[in-house]
């Protein structure tokens, strides 16, 4: 069943498609309601009138090496922007580290696509990622960071962001095996983490990702 939030749009998206016209096609990822009443959710023609647990399904077969973690210890709100940048680029999950309540809004209802998953502690997301054989990234510009245009970033790592401000804490930095920059040229002294995460991100397909599905 789709619910409201399922159609949700985002101001730049296309408008959507409507009730499927001619014989229903058969196949158990297709959603009945989404046929009969139109698709205005914000997804690729690819997964036009398909049931959400069948996008999710179809995503997790193919989903990409790395992960992305953002602190939250402040209530940051470039978080729905990290989890919707992660859906774009496939990420295998989004590792939220404090809170566990973040807004929502800017994810645009990616989040129901994307895997999320919460730590209480930076302590305890670093226990996940060595259990897990992840190589954990900082993305900062702190003093001793590599520009992260002058590197390959690793094939399995999680990149991780700090907070609007004040950026990666201690803890966090020391559990980094590698600090990289983004390199900027304007007056500003920092990028917000949603901008960040998008540019590391596409910097980790350039170097490891194939061309999209058609």
């Amino acid at each position: 069943m789709t619910t409201g939030e399922d159609q949700i749009t985002d101001s730049v998206a296309e408008v959507g498609v409507g009730p499927w016209a001619g014989e229903l096609p058969v196949g158990d990822h297709w959603d009945p309601d989404l046929l009969e009443q139109g698709d205005r959710r914000n997804v690729v023609d690819r997964y036009r009138y398909w049931r959400r647990e069948a996008v999710v399904a179809d995503l997790d077969s193919r989903r990409h090496g790395f992960h992305v973690a953002i602190e939250n210890w402040q209530h940051d709100f470039n978080i729905g922007t990290v989890v919707r940048n992660a859906n774009a680029f496939l990420a295998a999950e989004v590792h939220i580290v404090g809170r566990r309540r973040w807004n929502r809004r800017g994810a645009m209802v990616t989040d129901r696509y994307q895997h999320v998953r919460h730590h209480a502690t930076i302590e305890e997301f670093v226990d996940w990622a060595r259990g897990a054989d992840l190589e954990i990234i900082g993305i900062d510009n702190l003093p001793g960071s590599r520009p992260m245009e002058t590197t390959t970033l690793p094939e399995r790592c999680v990149l991780l962001f700090g907070q609007e401000g004040p950026g990666l804490s201690d803890p966090a930095r020391t559990a980094c095996s590698q600090l990289f920059s983004i390199a900027q040229y304007g007056s500003t002294r920092s990028i917000n983490a949603g901008v960040a995460s998008g540019i590391a991100m596409h910097a980790w397909i350039r170097a490891h990702a194939g061309p999209p599905p058609g």
